[in-house]
């Protein structure tokens, strides 16, 4: 562990000196603690930044090979989009996907170098451990945004760049990455080893992204695969990029109704998560 690392750690001790007055306090704490855990998660990222890059190298591929020749082909219906304008959005949600199911990986690496032990003798509320990692996830995921919205450019997506539309669209991402990530961690908490979580994390993987909206219409599938669709929460985080990443983009279901369903599968698995963090250092 490093020494910024430690210096971090030792911030959740404030809780021992720093006494809550009644709810707002008690908010005020675990607000605090959240963004002690974000930022120490956020900190690995700049020691290791190739790692943008490397997990910007899938959704590269599919954005330029698959939907290349989709849009040529044109077997897919779009309605006015071209297929490369339709699958751009449904790119970045993958790429926040692949950043976040497997984030649960850590969890268990932390749990080997005694890290979630020192986590768990804190008074920190373990609701705001799991919120910070699914914050840092957020953090992450942000900055494929970016490099996806490069590649975007280049192949000439219309993009929209209105100011409310990018809020929207970082919120999205963060909200999405902390729900996925939250789900790893829980799968995590379960498996408790590395080996199993990657298998579990590969088999979860594509069945989420082929499950929804990402790649092709939710019209043109069979019912039971529409069924699935309409309970992933991917679908949800697809159909709100694509209102607000594209020029006349539209919502199936309305951006409140997919902010309300993302936000409310994301404070479910947080206190699931909370109940069971515990239990991956036994």
């Amino acid at each position: 562990m490093s020494q910024e690392q430690g210096a971090l750690l030792d911030g959740l001790d404030d809780g021992e000196v720093i006494p809550s007055y009644g709810l707002i306090g008690w908010i005020r704490n675990f607000i605090d603690k959240t963004l002690v855990i974000t930022e120490l998660e956020a900190r690995k990222l700049r020691h290791d930044p190739t790692e943008i890059f490397t997990r910007a190298a899938q959704p590269a591929l599919w954005m330029l090979v698959f939907g290349e020749v989709f849009t040529r082909v044109r077997a897919i219906p779009t309605g006015n989009f071209r297929y490369i304008d339709f699958m751009a959005p449904g790119i970045l949600a993958q790429s926040v996907l692949f950043i976040a199911i497997f984030y649960g990986i850590a969890i268990i690496w932390e749990r080997d170098l005694g890290i979630v032990h020192k986590f768990l003798a804190s008074p920190t509320p373990r609701s705001a451990l799991v919120l910070g990692k699914a914050f840092s996830a957020g953090i992450r995921a942000i900055s494929q945004a970016v490099i996806i919205y490069g590649l975007s450019l280049l192949l000439g997506v219309k993009l929209s760049w209105d100011p409310l539309s990018l809020v929207g669209i970082i919120a999205v991402i963060v909200i999405g990455a902390g729900l996925f990530s939250t789900f790893s961690l829980i799968v995590a908490c379960i498996v408790k080893t590395r080996e199993r979580f990657m298998g579990i994390g590969q088999v979860l993987t594509m069945p989420l992204f082929f499950a929804s909206n990402a790649i092709y219409p939710i019209s043109i599938m069979p019912d039971w695969l529409k069924l699935l669709a309409h309970i992933n929460p991917l679908t949800y985080e697809v159909d709100a990029l694509r209102a607000l990443m594209l020029v006349g983009g539209t919502s199936m279901y309305g951006i409140p109704f997919d902010f309300a369903a993302l936000i409310s599968s994301l404070i479910v698995l947080v206190v699931i998560g909370a109940r069971i963090y515990p239990t991956v250092a036994m």
